[in-house]
């Protein structure tokens, strides 16, 4: 069952609307664009055929154009040999052709107006599949977006994920608890032989660094006044 009954459903339809209206607009816009296209197949077969019918009429109206100059002639000769009577046949027949010619321009003139008409429902036939189209495109677009978010939000929501978070936060657990039985072991003792030598070696290491710092400046420094460093006599002690 079409979504339009006829030509001029299709050219003033709203196609906003009806997709608004629909449950199914992904099915609803192919259908419309089905049958927007199988009507452009009749309408264009329609104007084709109004073309030929032009151009046969317009090669009737060629003939009778010049069948009338023939019987025209056939008249003039008949005059000219003195037979009123043939002339006046000839003239009959040429009278009868004139009325065919007339009424096949009228012919013509109406098949210049379906063709006209049969021209602008094309162009707005078109526009509307065009327009059609263009909104298939929009709506699978958004139901392209729309699936993908979907799958995305399924997957942050899925209760595997918190399931595996929490296995997660067990095994650490598990694995604090058994480095605190390891560390509780070390707990109430004292520094062995070995750690306190090992603290001497480490202190005297750094005492070297610092006398060597300190000897690298003071070479590097202006040379310091030279001061009286003897110790006093032992007159000026009694004294």
């Amino acid at each position: 069952m079409g979504i339009f009954s006829r030509l001029a459903d299709i050219i003033n339809s709203n196609l906003t609307v009806i997709l608004d209206k629909a449950e199914e607009p992904e099915k609803i816009i192919r259908l419309m664009i089905r049958e927007m296209e199988e009507t452009l197949v009749e309408v264009r077969s329609a104007a084709a055929r109004l073309i030929a019918d032009r151009k046969e009429a317009a090669r009737t109206q060629d003939r009778l154009a010049e069948a009338e100059a023939e019987w025209q002639r056939k008249a003039e000769l008949a005059i000219a040999k003195g037979r009123e009577d043939l002339a006046k046949g000839a003239l009959l027949e040429k009278s009868k052709l004139v009325e065919t010619a007339r009424l096949l321009i009228d012919d013509l003139a109406a098949l210049d107006d379906a063709m006209a008409r049969h021209d602008d429902d094309i162009a707005k036939l078109e526009a509307k599949l065009r327009e059609a189209k263009a909104k298939q495109e929009s709506i699978e677009a958004r139901h392209r977006t729309a699936s993908s978010q979907l799958k995305v939000r399924k997957r942050v929501h899925d209760s595997r994920i918190d399931d595996a978070f929490a296995r997660f936060e067990r095994m650490e657990r598990a694995v604090d608890s058994v480095e605190g039985e390891v560390e509780s072991y070390d707990m109430g003792k004292g520094r062995t032989l070995a750690e306190e030598i090992a603290e001497l070696e480490a202190e005297t290491e750094i005492e070297q660094e610092l006398a060597a710092l300190k000897a690298r400046i003071g070479a590097n420094s202006p040379a310091a006044p030279e001061t009286n460093t003897a110790p006093p006599s032992t007159t000026d002690r009694r004294e």
